[in-house]
């Protein structure tokens, strides 16, 4: 490999308000043809195929944050975002094969070129910006920080660049580390509409660090039918303890798109759809167990049940008798090693993850980073109550591909964060 095109200027990082100074790099090894990262291609079905196994994959991945990491707790996190740093970070060419083999075993994928193809079709019909036909506005980035002591193979940052359009930079992690922990940070930041703050925390890149690959994503939707200011009323959630908390819950007379089923119901709140918007639909779902402490079992066969979800969908509108649901703001943050098992890599999965939802619609975001150091059922017109004064599960979904952007739990509406 010609040692001048792997020295290309790069004066100010795309992604940077810093100059990137070169140091003697270290040496480069040539990559082999078998290393060269090949189109994504799939057939029709095995896409589709594809796509529903990182759907299944989600919602394990689910199960295990919402048990392990935030158990009783408020939580929002997005399985969409860790995905998509995930799949960049398997494409990384040459020495890291631990790592790829690990984040395919991760997300049940036999191959990269099979992810690849999941993330272009998710970008093409999930992730397009909708705001320009009156639909949901919705923006999804990606960036890339390899320390300049590494080879790029050109494939490999082609691949980056136009592909995943990722915005790319070598930094200096060695004498670097910290300025490039706050740009990184001030890049979410930017990308997440000013919701997302210090994703890295102190500590989490330093001299041995060797690559970070990002993502954010940012979505805000305005109900299909908002809700009416002058409804909205305080009344008490109650809490796992025995106790109750009072909040402001949105109240409807509409008929509404609600099941109930074995132990549970649930909401299906559609989002106004763009003029354009003819191959995709965007829902909040509301998972309400029928007892107050419910959730846990409900949170094990949702997360445990392959089809889960689109087996239980609201798909006609209903007479409601009471009709409410809280109003909310909650933000989550956590390291996501323990979702990982008891794998030795030298990676940390950081994610943040922010959620309000109003009168008018919802506005959600969540970053995810990736840092590696060396070492259908038949209607029935029945009145139903859906009354979310309890814990409940909710997610943010785009319905014809099954693609979850958003997860979390609500477990007292009156706190912003898990602390």
């Amino acid at each position: 490999m010609d040692n001048t095109k792997m020295k290309e200027k790069v004066g100010k990082s795309q992604v940077g308000d810093f100059s990137i100074q070169e140091t003697n790099p270290k040496k480069k090894q040539k990559l082999s043809e078998s290393q060269v990262i090949p189109t994504p291609t799939l057939s029709k079905f095995d896409l589709l195929v594809a796509i529903e196994k990182q759907n299944d994959v989600a919602m394990c991945l689910a199960g295990k944050v919402l048990s392990t990491l935030a158990k009783n707790t408020n939580l929002v996190f997005s399985p969409a975002s860790i995905n998509a740093a995930l799949i960049m970070a398997a494409n990384r060419p040459g020495e890291e094969e631990t790592v790829r083999s690990f984040i395919l075993s991760f997300l049940s994928s036999s191959s990269t070129n099979e992810l690849n193809a999941v993330f272009g079709e998710i970008c093409s019909v999930v992730l397009a910006d909708g705001i320009a036909s009156g639909g949901p506005k919705i923006t999804a980035v990606n960036g890339v920080w390899i320390d300049q002591s590494l080879p790029v193979d050109s494939s490999w940052k082609d691949l980056l660049v136009n592909f995943f359009k990722a915005e790319f930079a070598q930094v200096d992690f060695g004498t670097k580390a910290e300025i490039v922990r706050k740009e990184v940070n001030a890049w979410v930041l930017r990308h997440t509409n000013n919701l997302i703050e210090d994703i890295l925390p102190r500590g989490s890149v330093t001299k041995l660090t060797q690559w970070i690959y990002a993502n954010a994503l940012y979505f805000k939707g305005s109900w299909e039918d908002k809700f009416e200011n002058n409804l909205t009323k305080d009344r008490p959630f109650y809490l796992l303890n025995g106790g109750s908390v009072s909040v402001p819950f949105m109240r409807s007379y509409a008929n509404q798109y609600v099941k109930a089923y074995d132990g549970f119901k649930v909401l299906r709140l559609p989002y106004k759809q763009g003029r354009d918007d003819g191959h995709r639909k965007f829902s909040m779902y509301f998972y309400l167990p029928d007892k107050r402490d419910g959730l846990d079992n409900l949170l094990k066969r949702l997360t445990s049940t392959h089809g889960f979800l689109d087996r239980h969908i609201p798909r006609y509108k209903d007479l409601v008798g009471e009709f409410r649901i809280p109003k909310f703001k909650i933000e989550f943050g956590f390291e996501a090693s323990k979702a990982f098992g008891d794998i030795e890599l030298n990676m940390s999965l950081y994610q943040k993850a922010f959620i309000e939802i109003d009168e008018v619609g919802t506005e959600a975001a969540a970053a995810t980073c990736v840092v590696l150091t060396t070492g259908s059922s038949a209607y029935v017109p029945e009145r139903i109550d859906f009354v979310a004064d309890h814990p409940f599960l909710f997610l943010i979904r785009e319905d014809k591909t099954g693609t979850v952007l958003f997860v979390g739990q609500i477990f007292n509406p009156s706190k912003s964060s898990s602390e």
